[in-house]
């Protein structure tokens, strides 16, 4: 399970012995949860009003970096096409796995110094991860663009032969060039049908050249024919070829326009391998810095949060819980019952929820102590 719960709960005669309390409640008496210390430095405090201003404003500071950082993960993962299932070794924050990270979270003091405001922290953090989010669009835009332009070139080479290029199936020698009164036409006809197309074609029209039909390629359901013929009986052949089920491709032999198709491809094919190495490198970068952003922001909710709820001086100890499966029900209750005592109003609501059968308690976000949930599962498939 990668889901945390960040919860913090007010130092007793020591932030200690809330943390020894806590590990009793959750471990030794039973096994709910791995726990670990979340170290938050400290930080300046400010006035009353800018805490409750900054809460607001850091609620929705977290939604956004959270979508931000499963953007990126995503856009790696679509990015990695085939070596999708790769894509969570690409995922690290600070070089580590996400789990590591969060567990052994430490204050980046460089990147969000301390002597700072809590506003001007999340105003930092705003800053940076809205640059993240537009670089990711102008970065996606160009390459989905240079992907797009070469799949549709791809797709126009391995299609059904009634649309497909022809540019790697036909040759000169299968024409007739330069002729003032002869042409060559191509015609798909399907397999069933071939010994009709044999019977047939030198009769759909006049002036058609006798046993000048060859099958230059098939696929699965049909065949290409050349056949040649007098350009007096084109509109004719067409004609009486559509009565009888065969298709006669409109295409006229180009070595130019060939030649120029194929080196587009190559162009586009060699762009897209130049654009890969670096587009991978800037998200696994980016990833990793929207993410400890995004952990930082729990930090500072988590702090801003503490002192609203417990007061001052600050004197909380936070926690980190990793729930085990199917104990979160139980998990919740053993806190509960650990923390009423300290907002005997949450304590009330949460036991009366607990009396409806079939209330889906992960909506009720408001708990006697400070909690934030942090799921790992950043991507919207299954690797």
């Amino acid at each position: 399970m990668t889901e945390f719960w960040l919860i913090s709960a007010p130092g007793e005669k020591t932030c200690q012995q809330t943390w020894d309390k806590m590990m009793t409640a959750t471990t030794r008496n039973n096994n709910l949860s791995s726990n670990h210390k979340f170290s938050i430095p400290d930080l300046k405090v400010g006035t009353l009003d800018v805490l409750v201003g900054l809460s607001d404003e850091l609620a929705k500071l977290d939604s956004f970096v959270e979508s931000v950082v499963k953007k990126v993960a995503q856009y790696m993962a679509d990015v990695l096409e085939d070596s999708r299932d790769k894509v969570q070794e690409n995922l690290l924050a600070n070089g580590v796995d996400l789990i590591t990270y969060i567990t052994r979270f430490q204050w980046d003091m460089a990147k969000y110094p301390i002597k700072q405001s809590l506003k001007n922290i999340s105003e930092i953090i705003s800053k940076q991860v809205n640059q993240i989010d537009n670089d990711l669009k102008a970065r996606a835009s160009s390459y989905n663009n240079l992907k797009g332009t070469l799949q549709n070139l791809e797709r126009k080479n391995a299609g059904s032969l009634l649309t497909r290029s022809l540019a790697d199936i036909v040759k000169k020698e299968d024409f007739v060039l330069d002729s003032e009164y002869l042409i060559t036409l191509l015609a798909v006809v399907q397999k069933t049908s071939y010994a009709d197309w044999q019977k047939m074609y030198e009769t759909l029209a006049e002036m058609v050249v006798p046993r000048s039909s060859n099958l230059l390629f098939e696929d699965n359901d049909s065949g290409l024919f050349s056949v040649t013929l007098f350009r007096k009986a084109i509109d004719d052949f067409k004609h009486k070829a559509r009565e009888n089920k065969f298709s006669v491709r409109d295409f006229q032999y180009n070595e130019g326009e060939m030649k120029a198709d194929k080196e587009e491809m190559t162009r586009l094919s060699t762009d897209k391998k130049k654009q890969f190495g670096p587009l991978v490198r800037w998200l696994k970068v980016n990833f990793s810095e929207a993410f400890i952003a995004w952990i930082h922001i729990k930090a500072l909710r988590v702090f801003v949060e503490s002192v609203l709820r417990y007061g001052l001086p600050v004197n909380f100890q936070a926690m980190l819980l990793q729930p085990n499966k199917k104990t979160t029900k139980k998990l919740r209750e053993v806190l509960n019952e650990l923390y009423k005592h300290l907002d005997s109003s949450a304590a009330a609501i949460i036991d009366s929820a607990m009396d409806i059968p079939g209330l889906n308690l992960s909506q009720q976000e408001y708990y006697p102590y400070v909690y934030y949930k942090i799921d790992c599962n950043l991507l919207e498939f299954k690797v």
